[in-house]
């Protein structure tokens, strides 16, 4: 066999052939799909190694690095898993740190580390470092070193699996603990006032957003509500509703204005958000225990659906500008609703009318109008289901909800 050229070189073994229990249609779990690199700066140690892969049913490219530092920037390049085959003396690296910058170069290479015969401990140690298994060169054969090498990429692939398997749990914990505070059940003193609700995520296995919603009743029977919507998804942007759902109650609960409610929203929101371009919407409701109005305060937040029977209407209230827009400019009134007996109102996020319907069509506010008007003889509950489904059948063909979505559904009974 000729000598292996000095510095970075790359060669193919020969290839190993099936075995005869495996057929050529069968794929085994313990098939190799990776590169190989080799980084030993000992020419004779490093053509052992290459012989010992040729006569092993191993059938993978092979890189020889002298040096750490040519085996980092291999790595950095390489779009194809590896295993790399580490000797522990390096003329720039010595022992546990030459694992270190190779798990921190290429934290998803599975590392077999290459150890004299009285090494043993250092390679329990390389293992404890980040290392899959580690071989000891006096004591090399193509099958141990077959085994390793497929070992090692099992172990790699499993410790990979079961990384993700823990963020996936911490998502849905996280996502879990986010829903309970975004989405408050619903604080009333008895059942004259009905509230169905519903939180629809727009993105698979991402976090929730910054929708939020509450609705409470205070002891002298006046029931409160509010939705909103921070801009932006992620962590930061659903703490940021937490934050503003909670400090919405806490205003409610100390018997706070309706517009001074608003004003403290925005204060809490220019002084939590991570970033100054973040805002939110709003839309904050009075129901009087007279039951026969409602007093409505819109921050930049869409319209909403105003049912009476089996007629369905969009109503437009005075809106004022976003939170966080301009801080300290906004100006916002209230507006008077009447609501005669059997009247219910229907409050939702953007999400529920922005998803597309067509390459350059959504289903825009008089599309969800005319779905509502479809679906009016149904119930509250039933009646937001409808509305949920529709929207999310409608965008599926172009890549489903784009944006979150919360929806509120309130009114009095018409029979308490």
């Amino acid at each position: 066999m000729a000598e292996l050229p000095p510095g970075v070189s790359a060669g193919l073994l020969e290839p190993a052939g099936i075995p005869e229990q495996q057929s050529a249609g069968e794929t085994s779990v313990w098939d190799v799909d990776a590169s190989l690199l080799l980084v030993e700066d000992d020419a004779g140690d490093a053509l052992l190694v290459e012989e010992m892969l040729s006569d092993s049913e191993l059938d993978s490219s092979l890189t020889w690095c002298k040096t750490l530092a040519e085996a980092r920037r291999f790595l950095r390049t390489s779009p194809a898993p590896v295993c790399v085959l580490l000797d522990l003396h390096l003329p720039d690296a010595h022992g546990l740190a030459a694992v270190r910058q190779v798990v921190e170069s290429a934290p998803d290479a599975a590392i077999v580390v290459l150890t004299g015969l009285d090494e043993s401990e250092t390679g329990l140690s390389a293992v404890a470092h980040g290392a899959q298994d580690y071989l000891v060169k006096g004591r090399l054969d193509p099958e141990a070193l077959g085994r390793a090498v497929r070992y090692a990429l099992q172990r790699k692939h499993a410790e990979r699996s079961a990384a993700a398997i823990r963020t996936s749990r911490l998502i849905a914990q996280e996502n879990a603990r986010l829903e309970r505070a975004l989405l408050p059940i619903p604080l009333l003193q008895d059942d004259s006032f009905r509230v169905a609700a519903r939180y629809e995520a727009g993105r698979a296995h991402g976090l929730l957003s910054g929708d939020f919603y509450d609705v409470v009743q205070t002891d002298d029977g006046v029931v409160h509500a509010v939705i909103g919507d921070v801009s932006g998804h992620g962590a930061a942007e659903a703490a940021l509703g937490v934050c503003l759902r909670v400090a919405w109650r806490t205003a409610v609960m100390t018997g706070v204005s309706q517009l001074e409610k608003i004003s403290l929203l925005e204060g809490i929101l220019a002084a939590e958000r991570s970033d100054p371009h973040v805002f939110a919407t709003v839309t904050t409701l009075v129901f009087p225990a007279s039951r026969d109005r409602v007093n409505i305060a819109r921050a930049g937040h869409p319209g909403l659906l105003l049912r009476r029977g089996t007629d369905v209407s969009w109503v437009e209230p005075d809106v004022g500008m976003a939170l966080g827009l301009l801080p300290g400019a906004g100006r916002w009134t209230l507006t008077e609703l009447e609501l005669p007996p059997g009247s219910e109102l229907v409050l939702f996020t953007d999400g529920l009318f922005e998803g597309r319907t067509g390459p350059q069509a959504r289903l825009g506010e008089e599309g969800l109008l005319a779905m509502a008007k479809k679906h009016a003889d149904l119930g509250p509950r039933a009646f937001v289901d409808a509305l949920v489904a529709g929207a999310t059948e409608s965008a599926a063909p172009y890549g489903g909800l784009a944006d979150d979505v919360a929806v509120l559904h309130l009114g009095w009974r018409a029979d308490a």
